[in-house]
């Protein structure tokens, strides 16, 4: 009996939501005092869980959210890739984004359906003591000034940064004002200026585990993938991607599965060392397969030269610019590309094998470290620059598209390395980050 007195006024262990658990020396003698108190605390604690809900509901029912993306595709496209996520998660959203005038984001940006503002550029010219560089410290400032000025018209809750140099300024603004930041760092080495805004970045979203190291705070940041876009998650046939590119392939005899479509991606700028090299080859890749067919993105710099110098052929598509890039994938069997980390990540992302040439001109290497990791996870070849020639390129081409299990190796070792969830758990993240700097201020 004594037992059972000593079980019944000894407290339960103290519950991590109470706000107060008294020592058994505070408790009073009738077991009828305690419980009354225990319950107590418990509704206290539930009021407490229903006003943090409450606040985090109208922090994201007037959600308002920045992006400073621009330059290049491969930073452009991860921006869009994660606002279409939010956007998704939570409709009511409300987004603008940062970027340069007359750039390929003005462009890019609207088309995708979102609000763009532009803002003065600051590039950084290499080397850093270049007497470029003479003006930068006040281009910086007039830019910062005017990005605080927007942001403080637009009143985001969290500023994005996917890189490029447009973004610099505009995370630098976002910091000034204490907005919520986060950082994605496509490549698996980081640029000066994600490094620079890591320091004071609450989340840095990085593709690959190696990255982590390269950053001074490790704790901040988030191994999830690059995000890429959610038309390339789509259900696209190959047998329909092919005949969008190549309306003839209906009236071809023989049998569709002998077709191979070679996709070339010069970038979304140009890569001329690609383009001379694939001018060189192509004619003879036609002629002597006659089931191969090759749709070239030149790049919108380099396509007038390129359809001067390229002949009309019904198995070969020429075009600056590939719009459709979810059917593009799907059409292709083999991809031959630089190694930006955007595009290093669509392949992996619909798994196809593929060639990488990356360009030797890319600030901090980013390209053949990319390339290196591509190689390792997902059997991609890679040529350097200094090994390019017509003659290697289509000794490759033909050794791939050649040996069918091969082929299939590469396809499947893509698919296993790829993160197809990088945008929605990059997105949950923002989400989450949000609510609870809205229930804190709220205390």
């Amino acid at each position: 009996m004594a037992i059972t007195t000593h079980f019944l006024i000894s407290p339960p262990p103290k519950p991590p939501y109470l706000p107060f658990c008294p020592s058994p020396s505070f408790l009073p003698s009738k077991l009828r005092c305690f419980s009354i108190s225990f319950c107590l605390s418990v509704k206290q604690s539930r009021n407490d869980q229903t006003t943090s809900s409450s606040t985090a509901n109208t922090a994201l029912e007037s959600l308002h959210v920045a992006f400073a993306a621009g330059g290049t595709g491969g930073h452009i496209y991860p921006a869009v890739a994660i606002a279409d996520e939010l956007k998704l998660i939570n409709p009511t959203t409300k987004f603008l984004f940062f970027g340069c005038p007359n750039s390929m984001e003005s462009t890019a940006i609207p088309s995708a359906h979102f609000e763009f503002k532009s803002i003065p550029a600051v590039q950084l010219a290499r080397p850093f003591f270049s007497f470029q560089n003479i003006l930068l410290p006040y281009r910086l400032i007039k830019s910062i000034i005017k990005c605080y000025t927007l942001l403080s018209q637009f009143e985001p809750d969290i500023v994005i940064g996917t890189g490029g140099y447009v973004s610099f300024p505009v995370c630098l603004a976002s910091v000034l004002k204490r907005i919520k930041l986060v950082i994605q760092e496509q490549n698996s080495v980081p640029g000066i200026a994600n490094w620079v805004l890591s320091l004071f970045a609450d989340l840095v979203f990085v593709a690959f585990n190696s990255t982590v190291e390269c950053f001074p705070r490790k704790e901040k940041c988030v191994v999830c993938g690059n995000p890429v876009r959610l038309s390339l998650k789509g259900s696209v046939s190959k047998a329909v991607s092919r005949l969008h590119f190549f309306p003839g392939l209906a009236k071809m005899e023989g049998s569709q599965e002998e077709v191979k479509v070679i996709l070339v991606l010069g970038g979304s700028l140009g890569a001329n060392a690609v383009n001379i090299a694939l001018l060189n080859v192509y004619s003879q890749l036609l002629l002597e397969h006659k089931n191969w067919f090759i749709i070239w993105q030149t790049g919108v710099e380099a396509f007038n030269e390129m359809e001067s110098l390229v002949r009309n052929h019904r198995r070969l598509l020429l075009t600056p610019f590939l719009h459709s890039m979810d059917f593009a994938y799907a059409a292709a069997d083999l991809i031959v590309s630089r190694a930006g980390a955007m595009t290093c990540s669509e392949i992996l992302a619909t798994g196809k094998p593929s060639i990488l040439i990356p360009s030797p001109n890319v600030a901090e290497g980013h390209q053949c470290r990319n390339a290196s990791l591509m190689a390792d996870v997902a059997g991609s070849r890679v040529i350097t620059e200094d090994e390019l020639d017509s003659t290697t390129l289509g000794t490759a081409i033909t050794e791939i598209l050649g040996d069918e299990k091969f082929l299939a190796e590469m396809s499947e070792r893509a698919l296993k390395a790829a993160k197809p969830d990088a945008s929605s758990e990059i997105a949950k993240h923002i989400l989450s980050l949000i609510n609870l700097s809205a229930v804190k201020e709220n205390q």
